[in-house]
């Protein structure tokens, strides 16, 4: 089995949208863009994903420029072409064409010595639900609290 390192985490998504089906995209990447996310240079907490004329493309996925690149770095936030099957394109375009629906990446991470990142096809929540969500998480931080408490004694 392949090691998989993670290198970025979009933990806003799991708060601002349900997350339905999980897609392994691979990334149409630079030299230089693969040296700096093995050092784990990346950020994708403003990205977006969007299907345009049959490919996907991912916006706002910041890779910080290598050190040592110099003339070989690209521009940090360049639009980045994920790789997906024709038939998994076709689904998700689809499914986009839905009232609701949209695409975000969830996380981007090494598989082996590829980079791969996770898009999630997830519906908006609305913020009764985030409002839920967090009432959950705080129940559930204070049961464990009361049942460390209660061990520890």
């Amino acid at each position: 089995m392949d090691s998989r390192k993670l290198i970025a985490n979009n933990k806003k998504a799991r708060h601002d949208y349900f997350l339905e089906e999980l897609y392994e995209a691979g990334v149409s990447l630079h030299g230089t863009e693969v040296k700096s996310l093995r050092m784990g240079k990346c950020s994708i907490k403003e990205a977006f994903v969007r299907i345009e004329n049959g490919e996907v493309i991912v916006y706002g996925m910041h890779i910080s420029p290598y050190e040592k690149g110099n003339i070989f770095n690209k521009d940090p936030l360049r639009p980045k072409k994920l790789l997906l099957h024709k038939k998994e394109i076709l689904k998700l375009q689809q499914k986009i064409a839905e009232k609701g629906y949209t695409l975000v990446p969830v996380e981007v991470y090494l598989k082996g010595s590829l980079v791969k990142v996770q898009i999630a096809l997830a519906k908006g929540k609305k913020l009764y639900d985030k409002r839920q969500d967090i009432a959950k998480k705080d129940l559930r931080r204070a049961s464990e609290r009361e049942f460390k408490v209660k061990n520890l004694n």
